[in-house]
């Protein structure tokens, strides 16, 4: 190549050797060039490449068949009646079908450059990260060489195998989705819809307030000044985990907290929402539903960790700082002919992240 032809010759004009840094040793290490070639059997037979073609489109097209698979598991093995095994069946088949789709897609892939595309041994000259025009050129020229050898332009049943595997692999994901939306059954319509499940918790007139876990019901004269404590519905204490437990008091958990009454600044119309400067509030938070578990008795603050969020009890639970978008549910409660805080109804408004409530 001509020197006014070589495309690293502004590179080499710049490379200046490091003072101070240059050692000479007696033996340097000499350059071993390249090791000699050692041919395939795909080079050599044309059978054995055949072969090789078959088995790259067969893999791709059992990774379409293995993502249909996992769109068709989703089906089969649905999880609406709320059954574990139902849950173990459904993530276990689509699982499966998505590791294969995955799995045999990669080993296509491999299979194809090691059997299918051209094998030789080249140096590759380090250089600039934008070179001159003639290497940029050079380069789109050895995009056209590597597509010429791989195959990928010529071999129409490996290309279009590939294209529906990746494309088949995407399906299983998005079919996903659907556990997303609401589901109902003929006996109730809404039963799915989270709109619907969180504006009514489990809470009702009457129904005392209990320490959780152990269900024991709380007495005004237990909520001392500064104190919180976190509050189930007393007959949740007595629920399995079959009969909804966790479904129930993610929903149902509150906390109580006791604070002076001259403290005390109540939105209109909840002035008698508490008792005695007793008052209570749910603990999902209105962002994202993170618990809301950190209580400051000296500012009456409450705070999120997940994200920072922060509560004025005070005042209502009106947001301070943070992400989320409105206070916290206040749940009304009053004290029974006994002494226990009792609730005077269920929440008013959606518990949880604000965005449920917009419909």
């Amino acid at each position: 190549m001509a020197h006014e032809e070589d495309p690293l010759e502004h590179e080499r004009a710049s490379w200046k050797p490091s003072t101070g840094l240059a050692v000479a040793v007696p033996d340097p290490v000499q350059n071993s060039d390249l090791p000699p070639h050692r041919e395939r059997l795909t080079d050599s037979d044309p059978a054995t490449m055949q072969r090789a073609v078959r088995t790259v489109y067969t893999l791709f097209y059992l990774s379409v068949a293995a993502s249909i698979w996992a769109v068709a598991a989703y089906m089969i093995f649905p999880i609406e009646d709320g059954q574990i095994t139902s849950i173990r069946h459904n993530n276990l088949f689509i699982g499966l079908g998505i590791a294969l789709a995955l799995l045999a897609l990669g080993i296509g892939a491999i299979h194809w450059s090691k059997a299918i595309m051209s094998d030789k041994e080249f140096v590759e000259p380090r250089h600039a990260t934008r070179g001159r025009d003639a290497t940029r050129d050079a380069a789109a020229e050895a995009f056209a060489a590597a597509n010429e050898e791989s195959g990928f332009g010529r071999r129409a049943v490996v290309r279009n195998s590939l294209f529906a595997a990746l494309v088949a692999s995407i399906i299983p994901g998005i079919t996903l989705f659907r556990g997303l939306a609401p589901f109902g059954t003929p006996s109730d319509a809404s039963a799915g819809d989270p709109v619907h499940l969180l504006n009514h918790t489990m809470w009702k007139k009457g129904m005392r307030l209990a320490h959780d876990p152990s269900g024991v019901a709380i007495k005004a004269s237990d909520v001392t000044l500064g104190s919180a404590f976190q509050v189930i519905p007393e007959p949740l204490a007595k629920m399995t985990h079959a009969e909804g437990y966790l479904e129930q008091k993610a929903k149902a958990i509150v906390l109580l907290m006791r604070l002076p009454i001259d403290d005390l600044h109540p939105e209109p119309g909840h002035e008698d929402w508490g008792f005695d400067g007793i008052i209570a509030y749910s603990k999902v938070c209105t962002h994202v539903g993170c618990p809301v578990a950190l209580y400051e008795q000296q500012t009456h603050h409450l705070l999120c960790p997940c994200h920072q969020s922060q509560f004025d009890v005070s005042h209502g639970a009106r947001v301070l700082f943070g992400p989320a978008a409105r206070p916290l549910p206040q749940l009304p409660i009053e004290v029974d002919s006994e002494g226990y805080i009792v609730a005077k109804s269920d929440f008013h408004e959606p518990v949880g992240p604000s965005f449920w409530e917009r419909h």
